[in-house]
């Protein structure tokens, strides 16, 4: 595996050898992320800027089918196991991932020809000495692509949770647990796998002109700019070509952020001046969102576990020129005595089990266990336990999650307002009309929201405010 690694790392590197066989870099990036469990987006951005010399075309490629061979992996072997005499978990790791990435490129890619698809694969097989393999990995493929309108999945009608594990390539227990929170699960599955374009928020310190200007230049750079729906400085961005490459972020005119995650800020609604404190703030998002609202006479402070996390945080203090945002190493899980009553807003967006956000942390649903998701809530009160004794009396906690679980949602929610002395606060008003059915209004009137994954990511947002001193607990 080693080797492996080293011929990701290694392999056609330099810029004075521009002649990369792509499919391969995508294997052996497969490679290390089905063996290695090597979360596939932190590798892929790895490479991507490794080899950023290479053509968009090619970069495109190597991203697509990267990112959906992860994405689609129960419902390609699903596929490979109606076709081969060998079952996908008894192949070569090599062989295993030369067919997904190849029965991806045949289902999904209609602008690969099947045939070429088919050759590449049996050359790139015989390249890495599967010389005697190279005949079966033809057969399968050449045969899928014959068949492929004949392919037959999970009947809806007879055993639907099946049919959603396979047709949206989700573990079966994720479906049932979603079942069992009485989700509408397809919809949510629906929303994961639709493209997620880059979301961008405005520097809220730009003035209506500088925004007008700032548009009409990315414009010019040919990236297709679309305001979202939900707030006035949300817009999605497509063929960026890259951030590094769009001037206006790297002057702090812009940053990446979800829309649902702009909304913490939105909905925390802090007062000039206002004292903050993100507790696990990294990359620094919602704490230069709060920065902006709070103004040059505020302050918010923003901490996170280690120099790695804050290091993140101060280069995007830094891009977006935050001069009244700081940063503090601190394990949340541990109680700071000195900010215990000092803040007039707290951000506790902590870590979960991240089921909103496979879309585009397409890993997650394959590490995640029903274990996990209850562990995960141990260390939730830990981090809260410390994060509500530092808000001041009256003042807010806002608490989220990138996740669609009861547990580390709405469960929480009640234990926090049962175990402190926190009581929910309306932000009805501050959700769009397009959120406003009656299902919806009524969870914000109970001071929280859940987003599923259509025009944002799968994310939680609860809005809390502490009891005055004398009637605290």
């Amino acid at each position: 595996m080693e080797n492996q690694k080293k011929h990701v790392q290694n392999s056609n590197a330099s810029n004075n050898s521009p002649k990369v066989n792509i499919r391969e870099l995508i294997l052996d990036m497969l490679i290390e992320i089905y063996a290695d469990r090597e979360y596939s987006h932190i590798l892929l951005r790895n490479v991507l800027e490794k080899y950023n010399y290479l053509d968009q075309k090619d970069k495109s490629f190597m991203k697509r089918v990267c990112e959906g061979c992860v994405e689609r992996k129960i419902q390609l072997d699903y596929v490979i196991n109606q076709f081969s005499n060998i079952q996908v978990n008894k192949m070569k790791p090599l062989i295993r991932a030369l067919l997904r990435m190849s029965v991806y490129q045949l289902l999904f890619m209609d602008t690969v020809p099947d045939s070429a698809v088919c050759n590449e694969a049996v050359k790139l097989a015989q390249k890495r000495k599967f010389t005697a393999l190279k005949g079966f990995v033809n057969g399968v493929l050449r045969t899928i692509s014959r068949e492929k309108e004949q392919i037959k999945y999970p009947d809806k009608s007879k055993n639907y949770k099946e049919y959603l594990s396979v047709t949206y390539s989700m573990p079966m227990w994720i479906v049932e647990h979603w079942f069992n929170e009485k989700r509408d699960v397809e919809s949510i599955l629906e929303g994961l796998l639709k493209e997620h374009p880059v979301t961008i928020r405005i520097n809220n310190n730009l003035t209506p002109d500088q925004k007008t200007e700032l548009l009409e230049e990315l414009v010019k750079q040919q990236i297709q700019v679309e305001r979202h729906e939900y707030l006035e400085d949300a817009y999605e961005l497509k063929n960026t070509g890259g951030l590094n490459n769009i001037q206006a972020f790297l002057e702090g005119k812009i940053t990446v952020q979800d829309v649902s995650s702009m909304f913490v800020a939105k909905i925390a609604n802090p007062e000039k001046g206002a004292q903050c404190i993100d507790v696990c703030a990294a990359p620094g998002g919602k704490a230069i969102h709060l920065a902006e609202m709070v103004g040059i006479e505020g302050h918010v402070e923003a901490r996170d576990l280690n120099d790695y996390k804050t290091d993140m945080i101060n280069e995007n203090i830094k891009r977006m020129k935050a001069s009244n945002v700081s940063t503090l190493v601190f394990d949340a899980t541990d109680l700071d005595e000195s900010a215990v009553g000092t803040a007039d807003v707290v951000i506790a967006d902590v870590p979960c089990s991240g089921l909103g956000v496979i879309g585009k942390k397409r890993d997650i649903k394959y590490h995640a266990t029903p274990e996990s998701l209850k562990e995960i809530v141990t260390l939730q009160k830990k981090i809260i336990t410390n994060a509500q004794a530092y808000v001041k009396p009256q003042g807010i906690l806002m608490y989220s999650t990138c996740t669609i679980n009861r547990g580390e949602n709405e469960e929480m929610v009640e234990w926090i307002c049962k175990n402190y002395p926190f009581e929910p606060v309306c932000i009805q008003s501050f959700l769009p009309q397009q959120l406003q059915d009656e299902k919806m209004s009524e969870s914000a009137k109970n001071g929280y929201f859940q987003f599923l994954p259509d025009k944002t990511d799968g994310f939680f947002i609860a809005k809390l405010q502490k009891k005055a001193e004398s009637l605290s607990k």
